[in-house]
């Protein structure tokens, strides 16, 4: 935050006083060379006026010019209309900010230039920038306020193009009508939007330019319709005056005939005839028109906004409708592409460094949407992809569908069904299962073997001859109490017996930790 008193320094490193900022630059003059009050070159328009308008444009001297643009936008519905749809496809779009890295100090600039853009300042103002489209170009001067330690702008105040001019030397250069000559704008001030509907000076490329021969043709036609529909199934008046008749008699006449209704009217000596012949096509010829008219605006259409569809009924139904829809959202895109540029340029450095001082690198402002795949096409392609392996963060997933992610105790709806928990194993018949369930990846009999190998060397001499029936009963045994029976019955000595019954415990023992050890990783 800036210090009380402490002069402010713009991106450029040019130190300004609080005055320098927000005093105002470009308002209206009464007397002098910004008048409020526009001029009206549209009065009466002919093609040898209007191509001297373009010429003096492209010459250096766009006011009159600029004029018209703004003449036939106020006159022409159409015009009009397609104009208004295409300042508000963009002024309506979303605005986010992208701090320049992940250091500390940008993504606090990127939080301040955010906040502000929260407070709809850019956003009211978008319409305005985008009257580039028509006259080539567009000011907006910054209104520049302090409060609280922070200095931002307030408002964009839209200026009239009319009320400046280009610079001669390089036909680029905006410069500001003063009363003592033309003065250079100051960057902190001025916000000069461009919009280059073709390459080449400015001044040469806003639609107006080519929209207004359209609108003048168009203005011809409907001069012509209105006669004709003034005086269509009207009868037509002639009056007759005689050979002696005095100038001021025929003024009688004709002002007899021709208050009676519409122009239709004529007077003619009393000698004298007029023959009227009939036209062959009359039904076709009243909608000549229409039809002409309706061609002009579709011309329109497609200056503005690249196709017609969307504003003309067309054949072709829905797929066409689709086609030219796309159509527009390139225009969209391509028009809140040169905002953002223009933000970044023109505001963005000195909204930060009125706040921050001058910076290396600053935050990035995206007008227009997020370029995504459908919902049912992104859902069904992840849905497949996953099956084969694909993982993706929930938080993408989440930002990618628009929906926001699950807070600590709120109610949800979906989520994964839950899974059914493992049933324990069978349990086993003999020790010599139990011992395949634990070892699953070693030989049974090599286990059993190495086993019986410890009964046969502990009780060498009393268990002599006998291991391979010992073998035998332990394979078979059911549990425990079954191995015992059968050594029982064996003709044993009653030290032999022990050992080769402590021998069969510790195999039990060993058994019974290895169905454990398996029924717990079952369980996982």
């Amino acid at each position: 935050m800036r210090a009380v008193g402490q002069r402010l320094v713009d991106a450029s490193g040019n130190k300004l006083t609080d005055a320098e900022v927000t005093e105002e630059r470009a308002g209206p003059t009464t007397v002098g060379v910004r008048d409020p009050i526009s001029g009206h070159p549209a009065d009466g328009l002919t093609p040898a006026r209007l191509a001297a308008i373009h010429r003096e444009a492209a010459m250096g001297e766009p006011l009159r010019y600029l004029e018209l643009a703004e003449d036939i936008e106020e006159r022409d519905l159409h015009y009009a209309g397609v104009m208004a749809t295409r300042k508000r496809s963009v002024s309506q779009l979303p605005i986010t900010v992208t701090a320049a890295s992940d250091a500390t100090e940008h993504k606090k600039h990127a939080e301040y230039v955010q906040s502000w853009i929260n407070d709809g300042v850019l956003q009211a103002s978008l319409f305005d920038m985008l009257d580039a489209i028509g006259k080539g170009f567009s000011v907006l001067e910054a209104d520049w306020q302090s409060h609280m330690g922070h200095t931002c702008p307030r408002e964009f105040i839209y200026r009239p193009q009319r009320w400046f001019t280009f610079d001669r030397t390089d036909g680029e250069t905006v410069l500001l009508r003063e009363a003592t000559g033309d003065q250079p704008l100051a960057p902190h001030k001025f916000v000069v939007h461009r919009h280059k509907s073709k390459s080449g000076l400015t001044i040469r490329s806003g639609i107006a330019r080519v929209a207004s021969w359209a609108w003048m043709y168009k203005a011809f036609t409907a001069k012509d319709w209105a006669i004709f529909v003034q005086n269509y199934g009207a009868p037509i008046r002639i009056g007759r005056y005689g050979r002696n008749a005095s100038n001021d008699e025929k003024d009688i006449l004709w002002r007899a005939v021709s208050q009676i209704a519409g122009d239709c009217a004529a007077i003619i000596p009393q000698d004298m005839s007029i023959e009227f012949q009939e036209v062959a096509a009359k039904s076709a010829s009243t909608d000549l028109f229409e039809r002409r008219a309706d061609w002009m605006d579709r011309q329109i259409s497609k200056a503005v906004l690249g196709q017609t569809t969307t504003t003309d009924a067309v054949s072709g139904g829905h797929a066409v409708s689709r086609e030219h829809r796309l159509v527009q959202e390139d225009i969209e895109r391509s028009d809140a592409i040169a905002s953002s540029t223009t933000t970044n340029r023109q505001i963005v450095p000195n909204l930060v460094a009125f706040e921050f001082g001058p910076q290396d690198h600053y935050p990035t402002v995206s007008i227009g949407r997020p370029d995504e795949v459908p919902l049912k096409e992104f859902s069904e392609a992840f849905d497949k992809l996953g099956k084969h392996g694909l993982t993706a963060p929930i938080t993408w997933v989440w930002s990618r569908l628009g929906i926001p992610a699950p807070k600590a105790g709120e109610e949800v709806i979906g989520g994964r069904q839950p899974v059914p928990a493992k049933t324990s194993e069978p349990q086993t018949n003999s020790v010599s299962d139990l011992l395949r369930t634990r070892h699953a990846r070693e030989q049974t009999d090599t286990i059993v073997e190495q086993l019986t190998q410890r009964i046969e060397n502990d009780a060498a001499g009393a268990m002599a001859g006998l291991t391979d029936e010992i073998r035998a009963i332990l394979e078979n045994a059911t549990d425990l109490a079954d191995a015992a029976e059968k050594l029982a019955q064996l003709d044993l000595k009653p030290e032999a017996l022990a050992v080769a019954m402590a021998r069969g415990m510790a195999l039990s023992h060993l058994a019974g930790q290895a169905a454990l050890v398996d029924e717990l990783t079952g369980r996982k």
